[in-house]
């Protein structure tokens, strides 16, 4: 993929990392991978925290010139306080793309994407809409059931509907075990799975902690597959991907903690499937008017219903243990040719959105 500028001009590229959400951890340690990655030959690169509070802050720098490190490993979210709008703000001849690593609401829910729009500032990943749905575990079901896309059985509960949904009339809808998650978060956060009512209503209440609007979907025993999709009008997909989790499903510590996860690329699974896969991985993201990048999230069901769609994640981790990465590398694109092309899809999809924006009347 060539890249969209002059090779003598550097890419100003805004790094977002950290943010208001319970993921803000899992945000600091993408971010750092990120940097170490980004060619310096082609990025001025200038990494941006947001606090817990939502303060924007130029992270302080340590002796070799690089931002410090937090606990974890994640780059800290520490510095001096700073207004968004000059650091958006391309400076004269330059070319400025920002790279919001913002998991979770308060940054992959559209809300940092409206702001970047407002901004007039390109920026990698998904737009408002795409970001605002794909966030949203129960209105993206609601679209990916409209488009006739295949997935597990599931009910959508606004938490001041917990009460009266009890239990068993969940069970009796849905059967046991059951997931039940907070509709717009990510990272596992919130996410049980309940075997019992007892459970069920536990869970019912945690979910309700995270998000106002909850998400209960059956259990499938099915494989967990994952295929990772990147481009703007014209998508790519990886070679899939299977998780085989360490726990008794892909939870927090799994994915980031432990790393006890068997993760299997490319998955084992017979050419039609591959190519369902595939379609469906497409099909979805187009549904869900996604862009840039995306990972989707599958259960195979075999025998049985075969390929179900669980999820879209417009953001998805890249971490070294992260599954996009992975699935791109065993495709053979590395993870710095990733960034670039991502950096210049977000020029493409700029460019192309600002020829259809007309200010006259």
């Amino acid at each position: 993929m060539a890249p969209s500028s002059p090779p003598s001009e550097r890419i100003r590229l805004v790094v977002l990392f950290g943010g208001r959400s319970a993921e803000h951890d899992v945000s600091r340690v993408t971010a750092a991978h990120v940097l170490a990655a980004a060619d310096p030959a082609r990025y001025e690169i200038v990494p941006v925290g947001i606090d817990r509070d939502g303060r924007w802050l130029l992270p302080a720098l340590g002796a070799g010139g690089d931002p410090e490190l937090g606990p974890g490993g994640g780059l800290a979210v520490v510095g001096d306080r700073v207004d968004p709008a000059p650091v958006l703000a391309p400076a004269p001849g330059s070319t400025t793309v920002v790279l919001p690593l913002l998991h979770g609401p308060f940054g992959e829910d559209g809300t940092v994407q409206g702001l970047l729009d407002l901004a007039d500032v390109a920026y990698v990943g998904a737009g408002v809409l795409g970001s605002a749905l794909a966030m949203d575990k129960a209105k993206a079901k609601e679209v990916l059931d409209h488009a006739g896309i295949p997935q597990c059985r599931w009910r959508a509960l606004h938490h001041t509907e917990v009460e009266a949904a009890t239990p068993d009339r969940i069970v009796a809808e849905l059967g046991l075990p059951v997931f039940v998650k907070p509709a717009n978060m990510g990272s596992s956060i919130g996410v049980t799975k309940a075997h019992d009512r007892t459970e069920l209503a536990d869970a019912l209440a945690l979910a309700a902690t995270y998000d106002e609007w909850i998400v209960v979907e059956e259990h499938v025993a099915g494989r967990e597959i994952e295929i990772a999709v990147l481009g703007n009008l014209d998508l790519r997909v990886s070679v899939p991907g299977e998780i085989r989790p360490g726990a008794e499903f892909y939870d927090y510590d799994d994915k980031y903690h432990d790393g006890t996860a068997e993760l299997v690329i490319p998955a084992d699974l017979p050419a039609p499937v591959v190519t369902r896969l595939e379609a469906l991985a497409r099909a979805a993201v187009r549904a869900l008017r996604t862009e840039g990048m995306a990972r989707v999230d599958v259960f195979y069901e075999d025998p049985g219903r075969g390929l179900l769609v669980n999820e879209v994640n417009t953001i998805p981790g890249f971490t070294p243990i992260s599954m996009y990465p992975k699935m791109w590398a065993a495709s053979g694109i590395t993870y710095p040719e990733l960034i670039d092309a991502l950096v210049d899809l977000a020029l493409e999809r700029h460019a192309r959105r600002r020829a259809h924006r007309r200010t006259d009347r």
